[in-house]
């Protein structure tokens, strides 16, 4: 399909580009490649699906006509799998914005981009949705209760399973559904961007253009501001959101009446929604494909849950407001490691509820089986303790069939963790399981953690599965 994107380069240019680069991949299973011949370029795309090429390319016309910044649509071909449009350049604004970010601090002038980029918002929710035929969206025209209980359902299924958290079926569903109405009560509706955010926009010449609208569809404006302003990764302070917020209102103005307050009490719940949505793309795009970006951006957007959280109870929704505190207040989820320290995760578990996930994408390390350690579970007096009380310590090491197994597994894991701090890697894990993950699995991941912080310079996560602990140790000459 790259020769169709050099063959419809050549027939709106009238010759063949003398270089063709593939650009880095976005979230989606699009390719994108910028075409060039001398100073005349372009930017090929290698879609997946028809119908969604052939949105992207609508509403793009469509938008072009109403004065919206958007690439002009050169050519499609192959049946309507490849097209190729204008090149706007390599401004894309939250790159524009990563030095900024990663210092914490916003400059003006990184404010005014973003202030400008979002004032621009409504002329897109409602110029652009003049005589826009909603039928050519794609997968769906409107915003409506199938698409809302999709994205609920891409969370639970996408992101609450994988992570292993237990829940109430029932009465996750009933907050669901509330949750749900509260949506669609229909107020303000426009057309919605669907990812409207810092790397779907690129500036050029100082102003914003807009790319990959092409899940777009009619609904509630509050969406994309939720989406725009509580980006995750963004960490904008509360000052700067305000600023954009304000600025989003004032140019919303111009196409409607605003009672603010009511309009911000509605966008808190847009917000939920949104995080819920975009949780359940970083589960399945991290935790099931395994990409290290998306399970990366898991503990900022957990930040602005526990944000949205603390602001004020979602009395309508207590059954997933619970659910999200619980996750929210893990450490787990909200940590990120940043210091380039080798951090090992040792983790006990019980076989009943499988093997713990790995979230650094590597695809976990070690599980080692603790199931042939004599097992004090079995005597009553011991029901009630764990690997963490001297009574199992006790137990376990008096006939010594555990000091074998973890001289065994201490062998192993230290020429791992020796290789990995000369080769500057940050991640590895090393999980114990037994019937229960209430006693032996337990003691050997306290044995293993206490060796590994005695020796080497490492950071060990200490997670008890079963027993919701989480706890953090510092090894030497950290």
């Amino acid at each position: 399909m790259v020769e169709d994107l050099q063959i419809q380069f050549e027939r709106v240019f009238g010759t063949r580009p003398d270089s063709v680069r593939e650009l880095s991949p976005s979230g989606s299973n699009r390719r994108y490649f910028r075409l060039s011949a001398g100073a005349v370029s372009a930017i090929g795309v290698i879609g997946t699906d028809r119908k969604e090429n052939e949105a992207f390319c609508y509403i793009a016309s469509h938008f072009r006509g109403k004065g919206i910044a958007v690439p002009e649509i050169y050519a499609a071909g192959h049946e309507g799998m490849t097209y190729i449009q204008e090149d706007l350049g390599d401004g894309i604004l939250y790159s524009l914005l990563e030095p900024s970010r990663k210092k914490g601090e916003y400059t003006a002038e990184d404010e005014k981009l973003l202030c400008t980029t979002i004032s621009r918002l409504p002329d897109i929710q409602f110029k652009g949705a003049e005589n826009l035929d909603f039928d050519k969206c794609y997968p769906q025209p409107c915003f409506d209760m199938k698409t809302v209980m999709f994205d609920l359902n891409y969370f639970k299924y996408c992101f609450l399973k994988p992570v292993g958290m237990e829940f109430n079926e029932i009465l996750l569903q009933d907050d669901f559904e509330n949750l749900a109405g509260e949506l669609l009560a229909g107020d303000l509706d426009g057309f919605m961007y669907r990812d409207f955010q810092a790397r779907n926009v690129i500036i050029r010449n100082g102003e914003p253009c807009f790319i990959d609208f092409q899940g777009g569809r009619k609904g509630p404006v509050y969406y994309d501001v939720a989406s725009f302003i509580w980006q995750a990764r963004a960490r904008y302070p509360h000052e700067l959101k305000e600023k954009m917020l304000d600025a989003y209102l004032s140019s919303l103005k111009r196409y409607a009446e605003v009672d603010e307050d009511m309009f911000r009490r509605r966008l808190r719940v847009f917000r939920l929604f949104r995080f819920l949505q975009v949780l359940g793309a970083y589960g399945f795009r991290g935790l099931w494909e395994k990409k290290p970006h998306f399970i990366g951006s898991i503990p900022s957007m957990m930040e602005n849950v526990r944000e949205l959280l603390a602001e004020e109870s979602f009395s309508r929704f207590p059954y997933l407001s619970e659910i999200l505190s619980h996750i929210s207040d893990s450490c787990d989820f909200i940590r990120e490691a940043s210091d380039n320290v080798l951090e090992v995760r040792v983790c006990s578990f019980s076989y009943r509820k499988g093997i713990p996930s790995d979230w650094s994408g590597n695809g976990g390390g070690y599980v080692f089986d603790c199931r042939a350690i004599p097992n004090p579970g079995k005597l009553e007096k011991y029901r009630k303790s764990t690997g963490m009380d001297e009574d199992v310590r006790s137990y376990l090491e008096e006939d010594g069939t555990v000091y074998s197994f973890m001289d065994n597994v201490c062998g192993m894991v230290d020429r791992h963790v020796e290789k990995y701090l000369e080769r500057g890697f940050t991640s590895l894990m090393v999980c114990f399981g037994c019937t229960g993950g209430q006693h032996r699995s337990v003691y050997c991941a306290e044995s293993l953690a206490a060796h590994l912080v005695s020796r080497y310079p490492v950071r060990v996560r200490l997670v008890h599965r079963e027993q919701k602990v989480d706890r953090i140790l510092e090894g030497l000459h950290i």
